[in-house]
């Protein structure tokens, strides 16, 4: 355990830095992408390294402890940005952004005791890694939008406007923005068919209300109407922005307050 411990708090250390170099980058009017993307490419090795060593000594993925389970979304998202950063010019800026929220998980995720816990028989399909894979690619999407409605309401808000006057026009950012949502709705609907699929080989129901599901639907919803809003009345960026934020908050308690605090079978820490 120390081995893994160890690669993954250097790991930590690397997302830190590539985010504050992001962060300090935007103060000082620079652009260090090669660094924030090395240090970035470089935690993600570190802590694929650590996740896989538990994985091989627990016999089971990072699914069931707080701990697991934490350390597994900041893999994920961590990945699914970089990704985004390496292709895309426009998400770059929006690190100085997204690696604060990332930062939140991570100092839970230091909080958090790296003790073992059960793993379920219902857990014990690969239907769990199908559900799983489509949520966290769904929550990566909209952080990645997220980051980009940031920037639109600063800059309509008078803040920072030296610092982001060298970023895209709002109307790129926002377009781009609503594309990764877009592709958000597909990877979370996939995600409640998948789940529906596991819950009734699981429990014997496709469906049954439990407080996950139901805000799992709710933030469906909100995503949905969100992008109809857009694509119907023509919001302005703003508003558009705005309405990423309630998704991305909305999401956020789905994912890490909603599991945690229920006794239904969806129960995120064993």
């Amino acid at each position: 355990m120390e081995t893994e411990l160890r690669l993954l708090w250097v790991a930590i250390v690397a997302y830190v830095l590539s985010g504050s170099v992001a962060i300090f980058g935007l103060i000082l009017k620079r652009r260090p992408d090669g660094f924030v993307l090395a240090a970035m490419a470089g935690g993600l090795l570190l802590h694929a390294a650590a996740v896989a060593l538990r994985w091989d000594r627990l016999g089971h993925g990072p699914f069931v402890t707080l701990f697991e389970i934490l350390s597994s979304n900041v893999w994920s998202l961590t990945l699914i940005y970089c990704l985004a950063y390496w292709r895309y010019r426009a998400v770059r800026p929006a690190a100085a952004f997204v690696m604060p929220v990332l930062f939140v998980l991570m100092g839970w995720l230091m909080l958090s005791s790296p003790e073992e816990g059960h793993f379920p028989v219902t857990y014990r399909t690969p239907w769990l890694y199908i559900h799983v894979g489509l949520s966290k690619v769904f929550l990566g999407c909209v952080l990645i939008a997220l980051g980009m409605a940031v920037v639109v309401l600063l800059r309509r808000q008078g803040l920072a406007l030296g610092r982001l006057a060298g970023l895209p026009p709002d109307g790129r950012l926002d377009d781009l923005a609503y594309r990764f949502m877009a592709l958000g709705l597909v990877f979370q609907s996939l995600m409640l068919v998948s789940g529906a699929i596991w819950a009734q080989d699981a429990w014997g129901r496709y469906w049954a209300w439990d407080p996950l599901e139901t805000w799992s639907f709710v933030t469906w919803l909100l995503l949905a109407f969100a992008l109809h809003l857009r694509l119907t009345l023509r919001a302005s960026a703003p508003a558009g922005a705005w309405m990423i934020v309630a998704v991305f908050g909305l999401a956020f308690l789905t994912f890490f307050g909603v599991p945690f605090l229920t006794t239904s079978p969806h129960k995120g820490a064993v």
